[in-house]
């Protein structure tokens, strides 16, 4: 279940000073989701894991080390987590792990706007008796809000140091770690009444010796946690489990009311109490323009063209800077090498094993990083800071008030959403989705019609050489089919118990130009770890089944599908064999075959329109096969390539015969 990523220095000190695993502390970093976890994970690791001002930007457990004085500790950045009493999976990850890597020591990360909410998961984090130190976030935001924190009287009321921070910085983590050196234990716990606190004493009394956290684990239980039996069930054998479940049988029968309802409202009144008297409201001050520009960005009607003009100046910095960049540096450092290599080499194999056609280093290297590196660039960079200042959870909202009236399912929106970020992680996101049918579409149309942030760029990049109305007639086209294809399959589903929806909004922000361009260099750096084999393979794999005859077998068979019905000339072959691996190196070689005037305005069209649909890049299929299994990932891949090819066959009819282009 769970991604362990390790700091590459870390086995290096690990093995030069010999430390054992029980030498190693162990940090969770726990809180509610979009709270600065990762943040704080990547100032101590040292590490990178991705940071974003939206929801579900961690889905996995990550794991990274740090060397503080002479104690050694192992950091796990964790998905965000709103209590012990789970309501999805990948909150069941983090607190089966909690319960069974046994941390040594929790940082809980809160936001100050969500003091309230933050609380229940500090109710139950001190209820396990691990040493605790909070990072209070955002303590700036609130003062704009009307409310000052105390945090020094929090910290009184709940025994456990905070560090306020208006942003996490290296400095406030490092301080985080000093308090989490002293191992201080909070000494106020929630007791409830009589009755109940035997009933606890109880069920803690049948439980097996090598649990740790009895009494927490004895209250989930008489809360009927769904999940908590199978977490035990490595702990004890079959007898044993009857004997807790009587115990706990016996104790909901004997107490008047509900022990759920119960607990909650004990909790429910320990943070009012603590909320009133570390809150203190100031004179509330106007609305701020980020306020307003948060409620705009989601309103049905304002929310389109907002949207329409972001998606404007994506589409204008990427032809008219990330291109021009390209094609200078394509000019400028790559066809002097290139002109300089033809003369050089006299063996004819060697230069087009080196600089032809399918040549290492043309079809491979300079095609990375002369022609998509810039690209990506650019487009990175819009990217993040989007996601930075918070818009999107904002575009999830106005697409939800959009899609709902077509059929689409109004929880699936953020991973659909986040599928223009990475396909693979959005497809991972799915698993927070409660129903069958919601996972299943919304894995559908991730992988359809969807691009992927490096696709994006460079489809962009392609449609601008042929004008804003390419692009504009792609946008209506792969949106069109979406949409249908959403409707279709709410249509042909079974309709299951409607679940609401809920999303949480957090605050839009002014982006932090440094943690922009860490990130981008983090994804560019991703890009070209992934991506770069992908272009050397693809070019040793095209020159050698050219040079065997192969490639022109390959053609020659699928010639009247791509030339005939799809109009395309014989080198999409290449484009469409490449898409298989990654789809942002497909969406290159297009470039490519651009620029040397071999596809024209409605064959560029119909290929962007057909690569964006056809099959999802490897990493995103093996995704697709982890959260529904072999065959219900395959027979969606399949039915994605036929349709795609129907719809690229229909469009380049429709584009000749019907509007003359």
């Amino acid at each position: 279940m769970c991604v362990l990523i390790i700091s590459k220095m870390c086995p290096e000190w690990m093995k030069k000073m010999k430390i054992k695993n029980k030498d190693v502390k162990k940090i969770f970093v726990i809180g509610l989701p979009n709270t600065g976890k990762s943040q704080i994970f990547n100032n101590l690791t040292r590490n990178y894991s991705m940071v974003a001002n939206s929801l579900l930007t961690t889905i996995e457990i990550k794991k990274g080390y740090l060397l503080s004085g002479n104690i050694n500790y192992e950091i796990f950045d964790t998905p965000g987590l709103h209590s012990l009493y789970v309501h999805s999976e990948e909150e069941l990850v983090v607190r089966d792990m909690l319960l069974s890597e046994s941390p040594d020591f929790i940082i809980q990360c809160i936001d100050a706007n969500r003091l309230k909410q933050s609380l229940i998961l500090t109710a139950d984090l001190l209820e396990l008796g691990i040493p605790v130190v909070i990072s209070l976030n955002a303590i700036d935001e609130t003062v704009k809000k009307g409310f000052r924190i105390d945090a020094n009287a929090l910290a009184d009321l709940l025994g456990i140091p905070i560090v306020e921070s208006m942003a996490i910085d290296d400095n406030r983590s490092l301080e985080l770690v000093s308090h989490v050196e002293k191992g201080l234990k909070s000494k106020h716990d929630i007791l409830y009444d009589e009755l109940l606190e035997k009933g606890i004493e109880l069920v803690q009394s049948k439980l097996p010796e090598n649990i740790i956290y009895k009494r927490k684990v004895a209250i989930l239980m008489l809360q009927n946690d769904p999940f908590i039996e199978n977490v035990l069930g490595s702990f004890y054998p079959s007898e044993k489990s009857k004997e807790i479940r009587d115990a706990v049988d016996w104790v909901i029968t004997r107490f008047k009311g509900n022990i759920n309802r119960t607990v909650n409202y004990k909790k429910n009144i320990w943070i009012d109490e603590i909320v009133e008297k570390v809150i203190h409201k100031q004179r509330v001050r106007l609305k701020s323009f980020s306020h307003t520009f948060a409620q705009l960005s989601r309103h049905p009607i304002f929310g389109v063209p907002i949207l329409l003009m972001i998606l404007g100046v994506i589409f204008f910095s990427v032809v008219n800077v990330a291109n021009v960049m390209a094609e200078w540096m394509t000019k400028v450092i790559w066809l002097p090498i290139e002109n300089s290599l033809n003369g050089l080499i006299t063996s004819v194999f060697l230069r087009d094993f080196l600089v032809g056609d399918y040549g290492v280093l043309t079809f491979g290297v300079a095609n990375a990083i002369l022609t998509v590196l810039p690209i990506l660039t650019v487009f990175f960079i819009l990217f993040n800071i989007l996601e930075d200042i918070g818009y999107i959870p904002n575009l999830c909202v106005l697409s939800k008030n959009i899609s709902e009236k077509v059929g689409l399912s109004a929880n699936a929106i953020l991973p659909i959403t986040l599928g223009f970020g990475c396909k693979t992680m959005a497809t991972l996101t799915t698993r927070t989705l409660k129903t069958k049918k919601e996972r299943h579409i919304a894995i559908y149309l991730i992988a359809f019609a969807i691009p992927c942030a490096p696709q994006m760029a460079l489809n962009m990049s392609i449609l601008g050489r042929m004008g804003a109305r390419a692009f504009l007639i792609v946008f209506f086209v792969l949106a069109f089919v979406e949409i249908s294809a959403g409707v279709i399959l709410n249509k042909m589903m079974k309709t299951e118990k409607k679940i609401d929806f809920i999303q949480a909004l957090p605050d839009i922000r002014m982006p932090n130009l440094k943690a922009v361009l860490r990130k981008t260099y983090y994804r560019l750096v991703s890009f070209l770890k992934e991506s770069m084999p992908v272009f050397i393979y693809a070019a040793l794999t095209f020159f050698t089944i050219d040079r065997i005859g192969l490639l022109d077998i390959i053609k020659d068979i699928l010639k009247p599908v791509i030339v005939g019905f799809l109009g395309f000339p014989l080198q999409m072959v290449d484009v469409l064999i490449l898409c298989m691996a990654r789809q942002e190196a497909a969406a290159g070689m297009i470039i490519k075959l651009v620029q040397q005037g071999k596809l024209d305005y409605v064959q560029c069209i119909v290929a962007v329109t057909l690569t964006t649909m056809f099959v999802p890049c490897f990493a995103n299929i093996m995704a697709m096969i982890k959260e529904l299994g072999t065959k219900v990932a395959l027979s969606m891949v399949f039915v994605i390539n036929t349709t795609s090819f129907i719809i690229g066959g229909v469009l380049n009819w429709v584009l000749i015969s019907v509007f003359k282009f």
